[in-house]
């Protein structure tokens, strides 16, 4: 079969197109024909190998060869002990785990897909796993009338929280370059900046802020917050984090505010809410580009330069 790999970490030139065996799904495990795989930050981690949290089970060079977690496609074939689904059946879902999703086939855990709604098209489907089950979680933080900020929110997370904070009568403050702005007005994001000419931990201040790009320290985010408020990292250096862990708990504590890194539940139940959203017109998936799988090294740079306004999708074969 065909496979994006890589054998070292490194930039996009790292990856090419291959053939390779086709995987075997082993008790528990389900055998996904891809159709499509949507781009994800872990994606370019995993690429770069950084943050240090990416090399886990692979130091000098990367555990899993072929990146993309989150699929969506058919079922060609199951394991022992898999109960769910059977051949043919349409699926989606996170493969964090093992990756492999830049493939024409990849093996996933039963656990980790659910079953794709009929409404609902492989390529919008591949969005929603990794992204959705992000913005549900960390949006449920805030309550209708308090004020959000999101620090990266031209992407993929950011367009489904934006929505989902407005529909629940959260007033949101989006953050992202100047050529995304006016695509998160059209979200519903009530003001915008541009952090290349402001300074965002100067406004505010704001109930919560959930940080998916995090590049400044916790006292300046500090000063963003409102008494009580509340400030989530998602992802980030391992510097990052281990400062928001210990001197960023320490410095909200003292002032009455909180400072700490988002546990961002996996699985189905945590995504599927949002595919009901999508399903109900109340919350809209936007594709910034689609590529084919031998063009997946332009996806993954445009994803991970930044230029994407939503999700980048890479559709390995048609739908």
């Amino acid at each position: 079969m065909r496979a994006i790999v890589y054998d070292r970490y490194g930039g996009v030139e790292q990856l090419r197109l291959a053939q390779v065996p086709m995987p075997l799904p082993g008790p528990g495990q389900v055998l996904v024909e891809v159709v499509a795989t949507a781009i994800n930050l872990s994606d370019w981690e995993g690429l770069h190998g950084s943050p240090a949290y990416a090399r886990i089970g692979g130091l000098r060079r990367p555990a899993r060869r072929t990146l993309g977690s989150d699929i969506a496609g058919r079922v060609a074939a199951v394991g022992t002990g898999v109960g769910r689904f059977r051949v043919g059946d349409e699926v989606y879902g996170d493969n964090l785990r093992l990756m492999g999703g830049l493939a024409e086939f990849a093996v996933a855990p039963e656990t980790a897909l659910a079953a794709k709604p009929p409404g609902i098209a492989f390529a919008e489907a591949s969005t929603i796993p990794q992204a959705g089950a992000i913005a549900l979680q960390t949006v449920a933080r805030a309550n209708p009338g308090e004020r959000l900020l999101i620090n990266g929110a031209g992407g993929g997370t950011g367009m489904f929280a934006i929505q989902l904070a407005a529909a629940a009568g959260i007033h949101v403050t989006a953050v992202d370059n100047a050529g995304k702005l006016d695509f998160v007005r059209s979200l519903g994001a009530d003001e915008v900046i541009d952090y290349r000419t402001a300074d965002f931990t100067r406004t505010g201040p704001y109930d919560l802020i959930v940080d998916l790009v995090a590049h400044r320290s916790v006292f300046a985010y500090r000063r963003a917050l409102a008494p009580g408020g509340r400030y989530l990292m998602v992802g980030g250096t391992v510097r990052a984090i281990a400062r928001v862990l210990t001197i960023g708990a320490l410095a909200g504590a003292v002032t009455g505010r909180r400072l700490g890194v988002a546990a961002i539940r996996e699985g189905p139940e945590h995504f599927t809410p949002l595919a009901e959203r999508i399903l109900a017109g109340d919350v809209a998936v936007h594709i910034d580009a689609r590529y084919p799988l031998d063009q997946a090294a332009i996806a993954l740079a445009r994803h991970g330069e930044g230029r994407a306004r939503g999700k980048v999708v890479v559709e390995v074969r048609p739908g």
